[in-house]
């Protein structure tokens, strides 16, 4: 899952940045309005998490741009009044959920997941594929009765290989999906990530690596 926080309290959002990613989302991080658009025009989100009181475009502004523009990406907005009518002024402007702060980190995790199953397909309860599955709510995985201990960017990458139902991956896609804007193309952080996730997963061998086309659970 790819989030964007627009949020232009630098300690905020280093924490919740953090906070997110060790929940295995890949977040980037935009400090205004006009940052935040830039971010939106060329990368995918599931969700954007928006400030309402932005400096430059004002989040208001970005709420109506995404909506106008056929985005795909589902808009929790944040904003520090609590009124009714704030509330329905920011739901009125495109935004799919809104979260007054101070905030519980928990309940703004509950609710991005949330967001993010309803921009996507409905994910089944479970992953499955032989004896290999995994709880996406729960994030848990299991090979044949044995809980595996995967970290959250090895989940992610499984939860990517599963949902796809058989179908290659590529890197390219996998690197979107589950890093941020921080990471390296042209680094082999997918393929050691990858590597790990085998070797943990254990034997028979469940990753198929198909050439120049990326990685797949399951063929035809």
């Amino acid at each position: 899952m790819r989030v964007l926080i627009a949020e232009d309290d630098e300690i905020l959002v280093a924490a919740l940045a953090a906070g997110l990613r060790q929940e295995g989302m890949a977040v980037d991080v935009a400090l205004d309005g006009d940052a935040a658009l830039e971010h939106a025009a060329v990368n995918r989100y599931d969700v954007v998490v928006l400030d309402r009181d932005l400096p430059g475009t004002h989040g208001d502004d970005v709420c109506r741009t995404l909506a106008a523009g056929g985005s795909e990406s589902r808009v929790l907005m944040l904003t520090a009044a609590r009124s009714v009518r704030e509330r329905v002024e920011g739901l009125e402007l495109g935004a799919d959920d809104y979260l007054p702060k101070p905030f519980d980190f928990a309940e703004l995790v509950a609710r991005i997941r949330a967001l993010a199953r309803r921009a996507a397909a409905p994910l089944p309860g479970r992953l499955e594929r032989g004896d290999l599955s995994l709880d996406p709510a729960r994030r848990v995985a299991v090979r044949a009765g044995r809980r595996l201990p995967l970290t959250p960017k090895e989940l992610a990458v499984l939860e990517c290989l599963l949902v796809a139902d058989g179908r290659p991956v590529p890197a390219e896609e996998l690197l979107e999906r589950v890093w941020d804007e921080a990471a390296d193309p042209f680094t082999s952080t997918v393929k050691t990530t990858i590597g790990r996730l085998r070797a943990k997963l254990g034997d028979p061998p469940v990753i198929e690596t198909v050439r120049e086309s990326g990685y797949r659970i399951g063929g035809p």
